[in-house]
């Protein structure tokens, strides 16, 4: 009968500690998942997601029990260039209809300093899979009468092409990459709070 008792009352605990996790939905209209890379060793070309989607809970309020779930749909990209865009789909570089979704999934939400975190993780895009550390910004949280509370954030990261086949690699006559290895990642978040 105590044993019965206990495993109820282990059961009943676990119910209250999944009910005081907090999700946190994306605003779309206030978000982005953002990029830029080398040309020719004199600039940097910008580009986005334009369908992406991404899932945070938590349950403590320094965040550092977060939880992060990211996926963008590869053949979403944009730079504004629709024969760049075909190129970066083709297996140049995403291979998107071989591989339709590029993934992050959070491994650890740590507390550096003062509204500071790194974000460890591991992103897939095609068929590799690495881990990738965001440096992260909580940018402050408000209530918002109409939906409730809100917080912003800001993240960022730099991966190597290469590492994940995005493959295409063209030299310059004069030396240097045509397109740059290194790819800077910006994602600025704007949270909602979602009802219990």
């Amino acid at each position: 009968m105590q044993r019965g008792l206990l495993f109820v009352g282990l059961l009943l605990t676990g119910v209250a500690t999944s009910a005081s996790q907090t999700v946190w939905r994306v605003d779309k209209s206030h978000s982005s998942m953002m990029f830029t890379v080398r040309h020719m060793l004199v600039s940097e070309v910008p580009g986005y997601f334009k369908e992406w989607d991404m899932k945070i809970t938590a349950s403590k309020d320094d965040w550092t029990d977060a939880t992060v779930e990211a996926v963008a749909k590869t053949a979403s990209i944009n730079t504004d260039n629709e024969r760049r865009d075909a190129d970066l789909r083709s297996d140049n570089f995403f291979n998107s209809e071989r591989f339709p979704e590029m993934k992050f999934v959070s491994t650890a939400f740590e507390k550096v300093g003062d509204k500071k975190y790194k974000i460890k993780g591991n992103l897939t895009i095609r068929d590799v899979t690495k881990e990738v550390v965001f440096d992260a910004e909580l940018l402050g949280m408000i209530n918002d009468p109409r939906v409730g509370t809100r917080v912003g954030w800001k993240a960022t990261a730099q991966i190597n092409r290469f590492d994940f086949g995005l493959k295409w690699n063209r030299m310059m006559e004069t030396g240097g990459l045509v397109v740059g290895e290194t790819v800077n990642i910006t994602i600025l978040l704007e949270l909602i709070k979602q009802a219990a």
